[in-house]
């Protein structure tokens, strides 16, 4: 892929974002931001039996930002909560059919945010 290119994975879930949205009453959320492009991602997350049964995402940011997190709710959806935390950048990044070096921030953004949302549950039912 040339550099500063997107796959057509990529434009697909920028054009088509899956799983966009919020979930009332969220049993996880998270809002991570990159302050040096300004992005913000906020994921959302419904949990049943330590599994995550619906993850929704809003974004303000790039294709790459917007393709990243609708490419991590895809690959969460049905995982347990343990599952879900070993999907990392990278995997969110090759699923998409690679990024660019200057988007890869994009995908750590999204890996920040299900860990953080991920972590804000936990808190919650340790209360």
């Amino acid at each position: 892929m040339a550099e500063g290119q997107y796959s057509d994975i990529v434009i697909d879930h920028f054009e088509n974002p899956r799983n966009m949205g919020e979930i009332e009453a969220a049993d996880g959320e998270a809002q991570v931001g990159n302050p040096a492009c300004g992005d913000v991602t906020k994921i959302f997350l419904k949990i049943r039996d330590d599994r995550i049964v619906d993850a929704r995402f809003k974004t303000f940011g790039c294709a790459a930002a917007i393709a990243s997190a609708s490419m991590t709710t895809e690959l969460i959806k049905g995982k347990s909560l343990d599952e879900a935390l070993k999907i990392t950048n990278e995997h969110v990044a090759k699923e998409l059919g690679g990024l660019p070096a200057a988007k890869l921030h994009c995908s750590v953004m999204a890996e920040e945010a299900l860990r953080t949302a991920i972590e804000d549950y936990r808190k919650k039912i340790a209360k």
